[in-house]
C-alpha cells in the first residue's frame, strides 16, 4: 500500500510475510498464493505491500539462479504484490516449535550472517517495483548480551563496514539504494535505540541505520518522541518501522493479571519481559521467568515482547501498548517530512496466541491481516497521508 505525504514523497505500508512459516522458495510461492493475495483482494486493493521473509535456503536458492529470481517478480506482479522491504532478522527456522534464542544464530560476527544478507540485498535489488529505487531489509541488533565480547563486536563492525561497502558497489551497478536497519530488541547487545547510537556512530555508514520496531520500542519502556529526537539528532537514518504492539500489564501484583499473563507463556518465541523502577529497567529473559517467583518487582507495569493483533487488544486486565505505536507513527510519519518511508505490520505471532484468540482457518488469518493493515491505514490517512491507488 503506498500513501503520498503532504511533502510529496510516498510512505510504503506493508505486512511481513514471517508471520507465514517457509523455509524453501517453493514455501514462499505458496504464501503468496495462499495468503498474501487473498489479504489484497479482503482489502479491496489493486496493490499489496509484503515485507518479505526469506530464509537461507530461499534467499541462496534466488541470488544463485537468476531464472528462480525473475519467476518470483513474475509471480508477484501477477499477484497483485510489490516488495520495498525484506526482513532479514530470523536466518533460518522461525517457523520450527522452538525458536526462543535461536532465531539470534548466526549473530554479526558470525560470517554467515554477512552472506546471507548480502543475498538478501541482491535479491532486493531485483525485486523492487520498476518505479522505486530505494529498499530496506532490517537485521538482527548485532548479537543476543551473553557471548558478545569486545573481539566479536569488532568482528561486527567490520561485517557492517563490509555490507555498505558492498550496497555501495550494487548501488552502481543497478541503480538500486538499500540500506539496513539494526532492529533494537529487548535481551540483545543493542536493546534500546539509545544502544545503536554508539555502534552505528562507530560505522558511520549512512547505508546502516536503524529499524524501530514499535513493539520492542514499548517494550523497553522508550519514550517515542525522546528516542526519535535522540536518533534524528545524531544523524542516524531509520531505514524503516515494524509497526507492532507489547503486552502490557497495568497492575502485575494482582493474582488476575499472573493468570491472565500465564496464558502468553508458550514454548515457541521468547518474550522478554520489562518493568521500569526508580533504580531503572529490570528485565528477565522470558515472561514465564519473570511470572515464577520474585525475579520482577510488580510494583509497577509489566510490559512482555509479545507482538499482540494491533485491531485486537487483549481481553482486560491486560492490554496493549498500541497508543506507543500511535505516538511513534506520529513522529515519524506525522512531521513535515518522513522520518522514514518504509512502514511494515509485523505481527508474527498469531499461533502464539492464547489458543482460544488463534485463527482456526486459514481464512480467519487472512481477515486478521487485513484488519491490522486497515488500522494501519486509518492511522496515515488521520495523520493527513493520501492513500494512493
Amino acid at each position: 500500500m503506498r500513501f503520498r505525504h503532504p511533502d510529496g514523497s510516498t510512505v510504503h505500508l506493508a505486512y511481513c510475510t514471517n508471520v507465514h512459516p517457509a523455509e524453501t522458495l517453493d514455501g514462499v510461492l505458496a504464501q503468496l498464493r495462499d495468503h498474501c493475495e487473498p489479504v489484497r483482494r479482503r482489502l479491496g486493493r489493486d496493490r499489496l505491500g509484503i515485507g518479505l521473509w526469506l530464509a537461507r535456503d530461499a534467499a541462496h536458492a534466488l541470488v544463485t539462479d537468476p531464472s528462480a529470481l525473475r519467476g518470483l517478480r513474475t509471480e508477484l506482479e501477477h499477484r497483485g504484490l510489490e516488495v520495498v522491504t525484506l526482513n532479514g532478522f530470523p536466518y533460518e527456522g522461525f517457523g520450527a516449535e522452538e525458536v526462543k534464542y535461536r532465531v539470534y544464530q548466526p549473530d554479526w560476527a558470525d560470517p554467515e550472517r554477512l552472506a546471507h544478507t548480502t543475498d538478501l540485498a541482491r535479491v532486493l535489488a531485483q525485486l523492487l517495483p520498476d518505479d522505486v529505487t530505494e529498499g530496506s531489509i532490517s537485521t538482527l541488533p548485532l548479537a543476543w548480551r551473553t557471548a558478545y565480547d569486545q573481539e566479536r563486536a569488532t568482528a561486527a563492525h567490520t561485517a557492517l563496514t563490509t555490507l555498505a561497502e558492498r550496497l555501495d558497489a550494487l548501488h552502481e551497478l543497478t541503480g538500486r539504494s538499500l540500506r539496513i536497519g539494526l532492529e533494537p530488541e529487548p535481551g540483545c547487545t543493542v536493546e534500546t535505540t539509545r544502544d545503536a547510537l554508539v555502534p552505528l556512530t562507530a560505522i558511520g555508514h549512512d547505508r546502516i541505520g536503524i529499524c524501530v520496531d514499535t513493539c520492542h520500542l514499548a517494550t523497553s519502556f522508550e519514550d517515542p518522541h525522546t528516542a526519535l529526537d535522540a536518533l534524528a539528532q545524531a544523524r542516524v537514518p531509520i531505514v524503516k518501522s515494524q509497526l507492532s504492539a507489547a503486552l502490557h500489564a497495568e497492575h502485575p501484583h494482582l493474582p488476575e493479571v499472573h493468570a491472565a499473563l500465564a496464558a502468553f507463556d508458550e514454548p515457541r518465541f521468547l518474550h522478554q519481559t520489562r518493568t521500569l523502577t526508580a533504580a531503572g529497567l529490570r528485565g528477565t529473559d522470558d515472561l514465564g521467568e519473570a511470572l515464577a517467583g520474585d525475579a520482577l518487582p510488580d510494583a509497577s507495569p509489566w510490559r512482555a515482547h509479545f507482538h499482540v493483533p494491533l485491531h485486537a487488544a487483549p481481553a482486560a486486565p491486560l492490554t496493549s501498548t498500541l497508543p506507543v505505536l500511535r505516538a511513534a507513527l506520529t513522529r515519524l510519519v506525522g512531521g513535515p517530512h518522513p522520518l522514514t518511508h518504509h512502514l511494515e505490520v509485523e505481527t508474527y505471532t498469531w499461533q502464539a496466541l492464547p489458543p482460544e484468540l488463534r485463527p482456526r482457518a486459514r481464512a480467519q488469518l487472512v481477515d486478521g491481516i487485513a484488519a491490522e493493515l486497515t488500522l494501519a491505514r486509518d492511522l496515515l490517512t488521520d495523520l493527513g497521508l493520501k492513500e494512493l491507488p
